[in-house]
């Protein structure tokens, strides 16, 4: 048993790091073993050499955060545990990214772990992003952001939202209502998006003087989309023809960003994942940048990032079945 002793330049920062009811600090202790102490202007780190270490790393690194007027939450400081863990404690500085957007509460949008900064860097610089990863990695809330900003800029005249209208492994049959209404619910995961960033009210501003747009994929055929910001989402449903489809629709002064999970597709099992062939065709090409999220930059509730962790271990040691892999059985009408 080691004692450690790190002094604090300002008791905010200790305040920032510690959360409330120091749950910051208990998550630190939990998951290290060791016991942190608060004494005045200094903090007592007491445990195994290795664990008081890490804990020194990690607490540095999100006192660093904290003055640079960073908000520390749980979130935050299991990510950064993981990071000292692979050595990884130099990284942590980048954390303290700029602002994306501002959503319509006030809220500043910006990147939580390394690869969403990658991912906003990427589609920064580049004409077409590939944004490929799990669920809760921020991949379309993100690109969203980046939309709106770019749309507050002036950089683009138009925000054009779209995903291809197949269903999560559920047949819902024929949806009532007219066309707004039948295509609405493929179309949800976006609305939110855009009515955080936005607001409902100036959201449907804009939606009625056509500078956004929301729409299934199948009505991208026989456009060309001149200074828009464009967003395929969960593109690993699109089919090959209809991903290069998209692709050239984009029209001079465009960006576009193409988001998808390839461990969820809800393809028909003879069809092909367009965002799968996407990303070996347009590999190496100049301006069409492809990231790859993973799980550790999940920022969803902790257990979504267990969940997937448990899923891809249980992939690997159980191939699919004979039976996962037969076809599905069809529906066919009596003659």
């Amino acid at each position: 048993m080691i004692e450690k002793t790190i002094a604090v330049d300002r008791l905010e920062h200790i305040m920032g790091v510690f959360g409330s009811f120091d749950q910051n600090l208990r998550i630190i202790e939990d998951d290290l073993d060791v016991t942190v102490v608060e004494r005045g202007d200094q903090m007592h780190i007491t445990g195994e050499a290795e664990n008081v270490m890490l804990a020194e790393q990690a607490i540095n690194g999100l006192l660093s955060l904290s003055a640079k007027g960073e908000s520390i939450d749980a979130q935050n400081v299991r990510y950064i545990l993981k990071l000292v863990r692979e050595g990884k404690e130099d990284k942590i500085g980048e954390l303290a990214g700029d602002v994306i957007c501002i959503t319509a509460k006030g809220k500043p949008i910006k990147p939580k772990t390394l690869g969403q900064k990658e991912y906003c860097e990427a589609i920064a610089k580049n004409t077409v992003t590939l944004g490929i990863g799990p669920a809760g990695t921020g991949k379309t809330y993100l690109a969203v952001a980046a939309a709106v900003a770019a749309f507050r800029a002036e950089q683009v005249n138009r925000i054009i939202l779209t995903r291809p209208a197949v269903e999560a492994g559920e047949r819902l049959g024929f949806l009532p209502g007219d066309l707004q209404s039948k295509v609405d619910p493929y179309l949800r995961p976006l609305y939110d998006a855009l009515f955080d960033m936005l607001g409902a009210d100036t959201y449907q501003k804009y939606l009625e003087r056509g500078n956004i747009e929301v729409a299934p994929l199948a009505y991208m055929r026989g456009r060309t989309l001149d200074d828009s910001f464009i967003i395929l989402d969960e593109a690993q449903n699109t089919s090959r023809e209809q991903m290069k489809m998209f692709l050239t629709r984009i029209g001079f002064g465009s960006k576009v960003v193409i988001t998808g999970d390839i461990t969820q597709i809800d393809l028909p099992e003879d069809k092909t994942s367009g965002l799968k062939v996407a990303m070996k065709v347009l590999e190496g090409i100049d301006d069409i940048a492809i990231c790859t999220l993973t799980g550790a930059d999940v920022v969803r509730h902790r257990l979504v990032q267990k969940i997937i962790e448990a899923y891809e271990v249980y992939d690997k040691k159980n191939p699919a079945s004979a039976e996962d892999k037969k076809p599905p059985m069809r529906n066919y009408r009596r003659r």
